[in-house]
């Protein structure tokens, strides 16, 4: 007898750790289904989920790099904030059969810094590494939170139209990534009262790719170090800014968020928050 299942795609797809995410919190709860993970490429998306569409047993699908923006011309319809982000990172079908776009990884990247942003602060700036489809996530959640953002990327020209996107554009700024490689003399003035973010919003540091350049200087003190690649999971960048004295955030805080988001769609059923801790345990055995 078949099993109601969803599942992640991207190009690699071998080191996602959703399945054994999305399977611990189906073991908790006692569901009948599954999670998978399926690598499909950008030239297969389009075959992939009319297949898909066409399977009774699939419930939907998160979506991770190259496809986030991919994806989207293939869908019957896009959700906020997905629409205003230009990114999905997951699919879902509709009750008449229509697959839907939505974009959980804002939530998700926000959940671990639920406490910092209740605060009231003066200035709030964020140092953005990367622009592809994480990264829009991202940056469309921290404008909108009144962080003047430095978004910082190989091609700027990226890095601009992003940006042009963004709440009060004017007040953002783009650099390339090698700006942030080298040392810098530059004298910070007082943080007090202000919240500061560096994010390695890109895949430099995952495991196969090569390293992000970034020197330490260029962060505020008390600036909180944020990385989303899970794999490794405490990266070099994370490891760099400890040893600048900054507080870190790993991937797994994004990951385990964003999944929660999608969990309830594909299973109609709200995660158990309360193992969290043993999940990441499991996780990082």
């Amino acid at each position: 007898m078949s099993r109601p299942y969803a599942e992640v795609i991207g190009d690699p797809i071998a080191q996602s750790k959703s399945p054994a995410i999305h399977g611990f919190w189906l073991d908790k709860l006692g569901i009948e289904a599954d999670y998978r993970a399926t690598r499909v490429t950008q030239d297969e998306v389009g075959a992939y989920l009319v297949e898909r569409q066409a399977d009774p047993d699939w419930r939907g699908c998160n979506v991770t790099m190259p496809l986030k923006q991919a994806v989207q011309a293939h869908l019957h319809s896009v959700e906020e904030p997905a629409a205003s982000i230009g990114a999905v990172n997951t699919i879902y079908r509709s009750p008449d059969g229509r697959l839907l776009g939505t974009n959980t990884d804002a939530a998700g990247f926000l959940e671990p810094l639920t406490q910092e942003l209740q605060g009231a602060h003066l200035f709030r700036m964020a140092r953005i590494l990367g622009a592809g489809g994480a990264a829009r996530a991202i940056a469309h959640a921290l404008a909108e939170r009144n962080f003047t953002l430095v978004i910082a990327a190989r091609r700027t020209e990226q890095a601009s139209a992003l940006a042009a996107q963004l709440a009060r554009s004017e007040q953002h700024h783009v650099v390339s990534l090698d700006h942030f490689a080298g040392a810098t003399d530059f004298a910070f003035d007082d943080r007090q009262g202000m919240l500061d973010l560096v994010v390695n919003a890109s895949p430099l540091g995952m495991r196969g790719k090569p390293a992000l350049q970034f020197d330490w200087s260029h962060a505020p003190p008390g600036a909180i170090a944020y990385d989303i690649v899970t794999d490794p999971l405490d990266t070099p960048f994370l490891q760099g800014a400890r040893d600048a004295g900054h507080e870190t955030v790993d991937g797994l805080a994004m990951l385990i968020g964003q999944a929660a988001e999608a969990f309830r769609r594909f299973y109609g059923a709200s995660p158990p928050r309360q193992h969290d801790g043993e999940l990441r345990a499991m996780l990082t055995s």
